[in-house]
């Protein structure tokens, strides 16, 4: 049976996570030279794949012994925390300018040149790497996989169709905070759980 509950947790934590993102950010200015409509296909596959990706490595980790990847995922989560408070919105946003400048004429369909940059901005990002702790952790990939890819589909959306709106009112530095709470918060439980 699908857990709901389970799925409405993973959703909040990575759409957490990911507003403030390079991703995010990549869609936001790829809408404002393309189509969103374009953009947003291209980042929905591409986060498609980095979500299985995510979940396949947190099945993996299920096999192995379940304390020690409990207390591993709760470190995990605190260094994602860490990592989360240290992220530079003004460094994302100058590197995927870059990338979309480099892209101003395009050779390729937008969907694919979306899909490229969503999918090298994502590899090994600190959402891919939540959503294979989480699926360690719940031990629930279908419902892990579900509230991740809704919840990266949705920050597409709000980033290709909001443009520079959501930047003036939800400021990236407040929802690197934020997520970055969200994942000491996680991880101080899942090791106090763990040891329990």
């Amino acid at each position: 049976m699908i857990s709901v509950p389970l799925i409405f947790t993973t959703f909040c934590i990575i759409f957490i996570a990911e507003l403030p993102d390079k991703a995010a950010l990549a869609a936001l200015i790829l809408s404002t030279k393309y189509r969103a409509r374009d953009v947003i296909v291209g980042a929905w596959l591409a986060f498609l794949v980095q979500t299985i990706v995510g979940v396949a490595a947190g099945s993996v980790l299920t096999l192995l012994p379940a304390e020690p990847i409990r207390i591993a995922s709760g470190i995990g989560f605190l260094v994602f925390s860490f990592l989360a408070f240290r992220r530079k919105e003004e460094d994302d946003a100058q590197e995927e300018e870059k990338a979309s400048n480099v892209l101003a004429k395009p050779k390729r369909p937008i969907w694919l040149i979306s899909f490229l940059v969503i999918f090298a901005a994502e590899w090994g990002d600190l959402t891919q790497l939540a959503t294979a702790a989480l699926v360690a952790q719940n031990h629930h990939p279908i419902e892990v996989g579900i509230g991740a890819v809704l919840a990266l589909w949705a920050v597409t959306v709000l980033a290709a169709y909001s443009g520079a709106k959501i930047g003036k009112v939800l400021k990236p530095r407040l929802l690197n905070i934020l997520s970055g709470v969200l994942f000491a918060v996680i991880g101080l439980f899942i090791i106090y759980s763990a040891m329990s």
